[in-house]
Formats: structure tokens, sequence, C-alpha cells
């Protein structure tokens, strides 16, 4: 596992991984160095959509057509602050590039512009965000807890988020009912 790099790739969780916060859960890495791992859940809607949460903080919302969008679950760390998948990457005060064309932004500018005039226009708001420390996620993998794929910006923006995790594993040949909870090293 040394030396592995899954920016830009789709977490699978496992049957065995236990853990409430990642059962079922698709996870899409946005930076994986060696001091660690951030991602973003993107296959969990809670109950609250864009109008709420712009509400909550003070933006107003005219671009009425993004009002129902829904806001997802991206972890369980900094539940409190929100991040903003997005396509194209633009010009924002905090942005981290994935790739060339997927940024994830932390800074308030891009949620503005979302609010008056819905660009970006390819949007995935979440609160909090999916950590690990140096290591950690390597010795996940190494105990089989995720499966890995290329991720594909498609399945990001384009598909309701009860169909992105069925679409990563059909990435892989798989379905989930093909998993096992046993796990085995050959």
């Amino acid at each position: 596992m040394d030396n592995v790099n899954l920016t830009d790739n789709f977490l699978i969780a496992m049957p065995t991984l236990e853990d409430p916060y990642f059962s079922n859960a698709l996870v899409y890495i946005c930076e994986h160095n060696e001091n660690g791992a951030l991602g973003i859940i993107v296959n969990r809607p809670i109950d609250m959509n864009l109008a709420s949460l712009l509400e909550k903080i003070d933006i107003k919302l005219e671009a009425e057509n993004l009002a129902d969008m829904p806001v997802y679950f991206g972890g369980p760390v900094q539940l409190d602050r929100g991040f903003v998948l997005h396509r194209p990457i633009g010009q924002w005060q905090s942005t981290l590039a994935i790739n060339s064309d997927v940024g994830l932004t932390s800074s308030r500018d891009v949620l503005s512009s979302v609010g008056s005039a819905g660009l970006p226009a390819e949007i995935l708001v979440t609160l909090g965000y999916a950590g690990w420390d140096a290591g950690q996620l390597e010795e996940e993998l190494a105990q089989n807890s995720w499966l890995t794929v290329p991720a594909k910006a498609s399945i990001l923006f384009d598909l309701p988020p009860e169909e992105r995790l069925p679409a990563a594993m059909q990435k892989l040949g798989i379905s989930f009912t093909q998993l096992s909870d046993v796990a085995g090293h050959a």
C-alpha cells in the first residue's frame, strides 16, 4: 500500500465495515497524501435542502431551481462546516483542485455565487467530511474495509444519490449482492 494515491477515487464500504457513519457509503477521495486523506460521502442526503442551508447562513437564494437540491452528510468530521464539490473548479477563496475539472471548496463565496447566479451549476453540498490520519486509510484498505475504483464526475453530478453506489460498483463489474461480509487473504 506504500505510495498509493487515491485522490479522485471512490471508496466503496465493504459489508464488514460496521461503522454506522460508513455503512453502505460511497466516499469520494478529494485528497490523499503522506499526511492522510480527506473524502466526502456522496450518497447520504440529510433532511435539509439547499434553500434551508443558505437561509441558515444568511445567503439569499435567487436561483430558485436549486432550492430543493439536497444537502449531504459528508462525514463525521466538522459537521458544522459546509463543503461544496463542484465542476468546474472556478476561482474561489478556498478550493482544493481534485483534478482538472472538479474542486472542493469550503469558503462562503462559492455558496454566495450558487445563491445569486446558480454557479457553479454542478454542485454537491455537504456538511462534514471524512478524514484519515497518516497511514489510517492504508490500514483500513489492508483490512479489506474498502474497495477502490477511479471516480467519474458523472456519478457525482448526474446521478441521484441512491444510484451512485451501484454505479461505482458497476465500474468494478460487480454488484453489492456479490460482496461477502467475510474477508480473506490469498
